[in-house]
């Protein structure tokens, strides 16, 4: 099975791709993706914003099944914030463009900064949804729980990768290879779902 993921960002392909391989699958951007329109990722949820951007963009893929994700980190202490403002949260809720890694990451670290250990807990949550023409064809969430650090760790991941510390392996995201963050992480879950799924599917 060919799969089309709806996104430019290198480290979500390459997410992706790592736990994709673990079945033995190819995953491949969608072609001349940054020559299309760009989704309009208004939705309050991660639901909401996946499903928009998966059947928008399915409808320049002539049949195809198109996967889009929405994700994001959620923290405790800050009810859930940056949510699904996670990739502008720099910039602000009003602002359609992101923000840089090390903005975002300035910015939840001076948020936590009089915050203490035991309640620096959160979530990454991924959304992954699948589109043909148009209409979503199926939804998975993944979730993988962590702890916020007071500073960055480690050079391989993106986003809040550095912060965020994952305690079953000792290591933030951004210390992990792409096998193993495939095999706990969020994007990894959600993608898991979504190919035991499609393994059921005719065809």
């Amino acid at each position: 099975m060919r799969i089309l993921i709806a996104t430019s960002n290198k480290g979500k392909l390459r997410d992706f791709a790592g736990a994709a391989l673990v079945y033995g699958l190819t995953v491949d951007g969608l072609p001349d993706f940054a020559l299309l329109p760009e989704a309009v990722e208004d939705g309050a949820t991660f639901e909401e914003n996946a499903r928009k951007k998966a059947e928008h963009y399915s409808r320049f893929a002539g049949g195809a099944l198109v996967l889009a994700d929405d994700s994001g980190l959620a923290v405790d202490a800050l009810g859930g914030a940056p949510g699904v403002y996670s990739a502008r949260y720099a910039a602000g809720e009003a602002e359609s463009g992101n923000s840089k890694d090390a903005a975002n990451n300035a910015k939840l670290l001076r948020e936590l900064e009089t915050v203490a250990e035991a309640e620096r807990g959160g979530k990454f949550v991924c959304v992954i949804s699948a589109a043909r023409d148009g209409r979503e064809v199926v939804q998975f969430r993944g979730e993988a729980e962590g702890v916020i650090l007071r500073e960055a760790r480690g050079a391989m991941g993106f986003g809040y990768d550095p912060l965020f510390y994952f305690p079953a392996l000792g290591k933030s995201f951004a210390e992990l290879t792409a096998d193993e963050k495939a095999l706990v992480s969020h994007r990894g879950a959600a993608l898991r779902r979504f190919l035991e799924w499609a393994r059921t599917q005719p065809g």
